[in-house]
């Protein structure tokens, strides 16, 4: 796909605006999202236990830890305009999570853009459809669509 910019991302409305590389989920990610988040429950932070009692075999990921990847899994194909200043979350519709992600899968995000319209005050509102897939299995383990506030920056094509 050929650079976004503010100026034609309206144009592709529709379009899959991208998929990330794989991305490996590691039991420090989880336990380090466990600690920020407060969330310490066993299934994800336990290895023993969850090994003996979790019926998923093992830890899984936070369902969150999950929904937050989309934000830099976004980033990292480009699903912003050149010369952005700012992305800014604005809000999710439609969340749900299909299916736990245990620890050392390999997960990646297609992106594909719902709406991009220009606000009164300058920035642009951009809602996209987000399906997370993980290596080896068929089925999604999430499905967001994200509304994010898009600053542009002095160098953007507007």
């Amino acid at each position: 796909m050929s650079e976004l910019t503010f100026a034609n991302l309206a144009d592709k409305t529709g379009q899959t605006l991208g998929t990330s590389a794989w991305h490996e989920i590691t039991q420090e990610q989880v336990n380090e999202f466990a600690h920020c988040t407060g969330d310490n429950q066993w299934i994800h932070v336990d290895v023993e236990r969850a090994k003996k009692e979790s019926p998923f075999g093992g830890p899984v990921a936070h369902g969150y830890l999950t929904l937050s990847l989309v934000a830099s899994l976004a980033m990292s194909i480009g699903a912003v305009p050149a010369g952005t200043a700012a992305a800014l979350n604005y809000g999710l519709d439609k969340v749900r999570f299909l299916a736990p992600v245990p620890v050392g899968a390999k997960v990646r995000l297609h992106s594909k853009l719902l709406s991009f319209e220009r606000k009164d005050n300058g920035q642009y509102l951009m809602k996209t459809e987000n399906t997370m897939e993980m290596e080896g299995t068929d089925k999604p383990v999430l499905l967001a669509e994200t509304l994010a506030i898009l600053v542009p920056g002095p160098k953007a094509t507007t």
